[in-house]
């Protein structure tokens, strides 16, 4: 027998049918997983990879290639349990143009602030979904928008350009209900209006304007205050009735206006900031309590900088404690160091999809003590950690680690080395795998991946993306789960997936059961 034609062949693995943005070998996503990668992770910013454009691009693409109700449920699941902005409101636009029975039953949930009203409105008058004006039913849906708002909503919603909210109010000419509505609509179009007709806030505001009294500072949105010239005074009024996030996005400010000369004012600030209940009425990103925790200026007092630690502990609740051997691969290469979410000029954030995978893997190892952490580029990056530690210290450990390239395999190799047992291996990534062994028709992380389950035949691969792709290392099948986004949401995904209780199509089956 010729023992060359019968050796074990990687032919019984998938052959990888894609190039990823790096040009390496990939698995592409079917468009209803593409859609739910790039609603979950995409701002339609510069990426490492990848332009605006191109993005926006591939989800118009791939929108157009799902049923007008996958999408629906894609934009709901996007905007309400990965808390994003931009492609939820793209998809909405898109919506408008082919199916707007659907956008009428999917609006209020997806357009449910201010800024995602005018982000809708932008991109519809952009021309880039198929029409360059509202139309019938849309503008029907924004007037009714309007009609449902308060006077107070109406006011803080009334923050940011391009459109403001006055642009809005002259598209669609919504009907006042009251001659108080009529004022407002009157006044934040900058048109003369009887001073009494308007409502008591905004009159609270204008005599503010005039009088500059502290003691007597308006319940109005930050920005329209900071817009003012004010005093200490005023800021150590504004610090103590600031919401949650007011204060989590401006303790810098606040610290640079001494505000934390008062102790009294530290202590209600710190309080704050730790209250659970707050803390999840904010529906913060984690990652935000990291890029404040690691921001915060060193006038900012210790107590606060605990309590933000604090604050994540609560954020990250849903992180799952896994039944049996949990391994957590992040990815620490010279890709991950690019924004979170994207190049935007002016506006980048700080937080890196470094600092994003570094949190993930930090709150992992907090909830499962028996984890074990293996950090790769195209080499393992040895680090030691401490799950005692809080989740702070060990994310600042990891997103320290030296840079170099991406090989999504080398953790699994030195895995199946060591013949190291497991039941959940969880990769965090941007999914750009380009060096190291690019032979053979499948990726060498589905080779590594075959031999590690042939040991562990009941384990379970996700592959956690936290950028806008439209590859992946590791296709979808019974043990392998791909998933996206940077909400603490995908913690309760993980530990469906891995006790064997999500649906055959996993992730897009959790968007599926989304009931419009």
């Amino acid at each position: 027998m010729n023992p060359t034609l019968f050796k074990t062949r990687s032919g019984s693995l998938p052959a990888a049918d894609a190039l990823n943005e790096a040009g390496g070998k990939a698995y592409a996503l079917g468009p209803r997983l593409a859609l739910a990668q790039y609603a979950a992770t995409g701002c339609l910013n510069g990426t490492f990879y990848a332009s605006a454009e191109t993005q926006l691009d591939m989800v118009l693409k791939m929108a157009s290639a799902c049923d007008a109700e996958f999408v629906a449920k894609t934009a709901v699941f996007a905007r309400q349990r990965g808390f994003m902005k931009d492609v939820p409101a793209l998809l909405a636009a898109h919506l408008a143009q082919r199916d707007p029975g659907l956008l009428r039953l999917v609006f209020d949930r997806v357009i449910d602030d201010g800024k995602m009203l005018r982000n809708f409105v932008q991109i519809v008058r952009s021309g880039v979904t198929g029409r360059k004006s509202l139309g019938t039913a849309p503008k029907r849906l924004v007037q009714r928008w309007l009609t449902a708002r308060t006077d107070d909503q109406l006011l803080r919603a009334s923050i940011g350009q391009k459109p403001s909210l006055a642009d809005v109010v002259k598209m669609v000419h919504p009907k006042p209900g009251s001659p108080q509505r009529q004022a407002l609509y009157g006044w934040l179009c900058s048109r003369k209006v009887e001073a009494q007709l308007l409502p008591p806030l905004v009159q609270a505001f204008e005599a503010f304007k005039e009088s500059r009294d502290a003691a007597a500072l308006p319940d109005v949105p930050f920005q329209m205050l900071t817009a003012l010239d004010l005093g200490s005074a005023h800021w150590a009024q504004i610090a103590r009735t600031a919401s949650w996030q007011t204060t989590r996005m401006n303790l810098n400010t606040f610290a640079r206006h001494g505000v934390f000369a008062d102790p009294d004012l530290t202590r209600l600030i710190a309080e704050r900031l730790r209250d659970p209940e707050k803390v999840r009425k904010a529906r913060v990103f984690p990652y935000q309590l990291l890029a404040a925790f690691v921001n915060v200026s060193a006038e900012v007092p210790g107590e606060v900088k605990e309590a933000l630690q604090d604050a994540m502990e609560t954020a990250t609740q849903n992180v799952p404690s896994i039944a049996g051997k949990v391994w957590i691969l992040p990815d620490v290469s010279g890709s991950m160091q690019s924004p979170v979410t994207g190049h935007r000029t002016g506006s980048t954030t700080a937080v890196r999809c470094l600092d994003v995978a570094s949190l993930v893997t930090a709150c992992f190892l907090r909830n499962n003590r028996g984890a074990e952490v293996l950090p790769f580029t195209d080499r393992l990056v040895p680090v030691e950690l401490n799950p005692r530690d809080s989740v702070m210290t060990n994310a600042a450990k990891l997103a320290a680690l030296p840079p170099g390239a991406t090989d999504c395999s080398v953790p699994l190799a030195e895995m199946n080395r060591r013949k190291a047992h497991g039941d959940l291996v969880v990769i965090v990534s941007d999914n750009e795998s380009w060096a190291g062994r690019q032979t053979g028709p499948a990726t060498a992380l589905m080779i590594e991946w075959a031999a590690f389950r042939k040991r562990n035949p009941g384990a379970r691969l996700v592959c956690l993306d936290i950028q806008p792709n439209a590859s992946t290392q590791a296709p979808e099948r019974a043990d392998v789960m791909n998933i996206g986004g940077f909400s603490d949401s995908v913690f309760e995904i993980i530990a469906s997936f891995a006790d064997g209780t999500l649906r055959a199509d996993h992730w897009v089956g959790v968007i599926e059961e989304t009931v419009l």
